[in-house]
């Protein structure tokens, strides 16, 4: 089960990151030079296993660790 959660984790973080960055799948995909789909299914929660290499060339094209990809999201109860 903590897999499922940490797979979630990646998808939201990617997704979240992507979008502070005010970049679109398509263009992260280039960026990456990863397939449009990957990235789609990854955020998706779609990709059951991304590899290290996929994570690695995410975290380059958005500048940021690999460490942020896969940290827990924090979520805010307005406190």
């Amino acid at each position: 089960m903590s897999n499922n959660i940490s797979k979630s984790n990646i998808a939201k973080n990617i997704k979240k990151l992507r979008q502070e960055k005010g970049i679109l799948q398509d263009r992260l995909s280039k960026l990456a030079d990863l397939s449009l789909n990957i990235i789609v299914n990854i955020e998706a929660g779609n990709n059951p296993n991304p590899t290290i290499e996929t994570l690695e060339k995410i975290a380059k094209a958005l500048g940021v660790s690999i460490d942020e990809l896969l940290k827990k999201v924090k979520i805010n109860y307005g406190k």
